[in-house]
Order: structure tokens, then sequence, then C-alpha cells
């Protein structure tokens, strides 16, 4: 199968084919490597390539995956990845606003009460020198921030609570839904 990384701006190829169990063969370029793997946890893998080994951290992310690996962070898509595959979230997009890796907040970017339309920043996480701003998944209001600013959070735990708008055909209006 092959997959597009996104590293420092620039598109690298990755061919990956499955030799046996927990093994790979990986062609990047032209530097071909065999590869071994282990889960740890469900984000969280061993890799042994060439013979030497690394830790490897995945997230999944809006765009795809994230995989960090000594210290780099490489986005990743499969050739597949058109936009029309259905994500974690379903085929209306994820529906909390939580941290998609170990992370910590380094800024809130709305408050309690204030109104938020989909894909409006939220929350500003940092990990592996890599900061990702977390969007709203819907038009609504938000009704808890659960984090502060320097706070460590874990992946899936809850950042924000939004409660969802729904439109007034009549009147072309957006209200919160309240229930």
């Amino acid at each position: 199968m092959d997959y597009k990384l996104k590293y420092n701006e620039e598109i690298i190829t990755l061919a990956v084919e499955a030799v046996g169990d927990g093994l790979l063969s990986a062609t990047m370029g032209y530097k071909k490597m065999e590869v071994a793997f282990e889960r740890i946890s469900e984000n969280l893998l061993s890799l042994r390539v060439d013979g030497r080994k690394h830790l490897a951290y995945v997230a999944e992310l809006p765009d795809g995956k994230a995989v960090m690996v000594d210290g780099r962070t490489f986005l990743l898509a499969d050739d597949r990845a058109t936009g029309t595959r259905p994500r974690s979230g379903g085929a209306n997009g994820p529906k909390a606003v939580t941290a998609p890796m170990p992370a910590v907040v380094t800024q809130i970017l709305v408050a309690q009460g204030q109104p938020v339309e989909k894909g409006q920043g939220l929350v500003v996480v940092s990990a592996m020198k890599m900061d990702t701003v977390l969007a709203a998944p819907y038009a609504g209001r938000v009704t808890r921030i659960n984090v502060a600013e320097g706070q460590k959070v874990s992946p899936r735990q809850v950042l924000v609570d939004i409660e969802p708008a729904v439109v007034d055909a009549a009147e072309g209006r957006k209200e919160a839904i309240h229930g």
C-alpha cells in the first residue's frame, strides 16, 4: 500500500508491503527498509527498522494520522484517502473536542457561553514541538471549558463542551438546543 508522508512541507512517498506477522517491507524514495513492529498500546508502537529500535506514537487528526518518531512528526495519509472515507466520527465528523494525543494546552481561544461556528478554533495544544488548533466540529455555544492553559491532557479527553445549534428554517437563524 502506498502512503504520502508530509514532513516540513515536503511530501514523501512510502510504499509498505506486509511480509509476515508483525513484519513489513517499506520503501521510501530509493531506500528499502525491513520493519518489525509490535503494538504496545492503542497509540504506541515499538518499531525495529533495519535492526534499530524506535518508539512511534500515532494519533488521529482531522487531516490524517500524526506519526511521531524520534522527535519528528509526520502527517500520514494513504493514497485512497480522498475525503470520502468515513472517519471515526462518522459521516458528520467528530462530536466532541478531544485531545488527539498527549499534549499541553497552550491557549484557549473561546470563553464559556460564547457562540462558535463549525471549524472555529477553540483550543491550541502542543505535543512534540507541534502546535495543533482544535476546532469546533459543529456550530453551537460553548457550555463548558474543561481545561486550563498549561494543563497536560490525554488522548480522547474532552476539552470543550459545545451545545449544538439548530437552524430555524423559517427564520434562517441559529439557536442553541436547550434540553
